[in-house]
């Protein structure tokens, strides 16, 4: 039996977009022993995926950070066995790991600093890939083919109980409800609270629609400051919810709205309907993929796309994207069966 290890990224949304690879190599290898190593904030993705055996944390910034809890994670994967890792991101420290692991396998793409370090080096796509095809591109270098490109994520009976229960408390249980999501992990990825705000009340006015909005807890001054720009005031769900329990959430609601963020693709994970709102960056490159009904809204203004400058303050691509934009694509998508 082969002992397969995957080498994750680091954050919500790039586990999503790797959930279409694990699932690909399950399928060509179904008695194989897979275990995945990430980051602790990525660990509740990943939890209950029927396509993992184990999941194994690794944190070299703080729990593994001094070299004696290196070596002991060093020497946990070598007790394993594993005998191929792929290795998602490129990282000289992740690499130097599987090669003191003993690992006789060692696939990821050909770089600079970590290159020399892996035993068979695939060479980066010349053209930009979403970042889902990007991780598939490196399974099928090795043979390895999927038509599935649906993100994974297990959403257990507990999740959607707690869900509820979050809901009734919120005096939202039994009403169709629209999410606004209105955090991001950086500012000019946040369409204007104003916005938000103007939108739930329209929704309300146009449909009658009770609005929910959900972050996390440090997002909970951006919801309260966006309540109290509205006339119908909403239920803030920001901080009451993990991970799951927001995606459980997600598909009780008619529409996630949402800036380019984790929560979106998790959304779009849930299968939820979403309509995601981008400005400096791409959804060809990092925008919501696979089977999902989602509905992606940009303007072209004539900046770069991607754009990563984080300290901008004129956010005018994401600004150019009205509330009435929104509404049409909300309208479509309430049409729909």
């Amino acid at each position: 039996m082969k002992h397969i290890l995957i080498v994750n990224v680091n954050w919500l949304g790039d586990t999503l977009f790797a959930t279409p690879f694990i699932r690909a190599v399950r399928e060509k290898y179904p008695k194989a022993y897979i275990a995945i190593i990430t980051h602790p904030r990525c660990y509740e993705i990943l939890e209950g995926n029927r396509n993992i055996d184990e999941i194994i944390i690794y944190d070299e910034k703080k729990q593994h950070k001094s070299l004696l809890r290196r070596f002991s994670i060093i020497s946990y994967l070598r007790s394993k066995n594993f005998d191929t890792a792929f290795i998602l991101r490129k990282s000289l420290s992740r690499t130097l790991l599987l090669l003191f692991s003993k690992i006789q396998h060692r696939v990821g793409y050909r770089s600079k600093r970590a290159g020399f370090l892996l035993t068979k080096r695939i060479d980066v796509p010349h053209k930009e890939l979403h970042k889902v095809e990007y991780f598939l591109n490196l399974a099928r270098a090795m043979g390895i083919e999927t038509e599935n490109k649906n993100y994974e994520i297990c959403i257990s009976g507990n999740n959607i109980e707690k869900a509820e229960n979050i809901l009734k408390d919120a005096g939202l249980k039994g009403k169709d409800f629209i999410v606004l999501n209105a955090g991001g992990n950086w500012n000019p990825k946040r369409w204007p609270l104003e916005n938000f705000a103007k939108l739930g009340d329209e929704i309300f006015r146009k449909t009658g629609l009770s609005i929910a909005l959900t972050g996390a807890e440090k997002d909970i001054h951006l919801a309260e400051d966006i309540s109290r720009l509205m006339k119908h005031k909403p239920a803030v769900l920001c901080g009451k919810t993990d991970l799951k329990t927001l995606g459980a959430v997600f598909k009780k609601a008619v529409c996630v709205i949402s800036n380019d963020s984790g929560p979106m693709h998790l959304a779009v994970a849930a299968r939820a309907n979403v309509i995601a709102i981008f400005g400096p960056t791409s959804p060809e490159l990092t925008g919501p993929y696979g089977d999902g009904k989602y509905k992606v809204l940009r303007k072209d203004i004539g900046c770069k796309i991607p754009c990563y400058d984080s300290k901008c303050n004129d956010n005018r691509c994401i600004k150019a994207v009205t509330v009435e934009d929104v509404l049409g694509a909300l309208n479509e998508i309430i049409k729909c069966p």
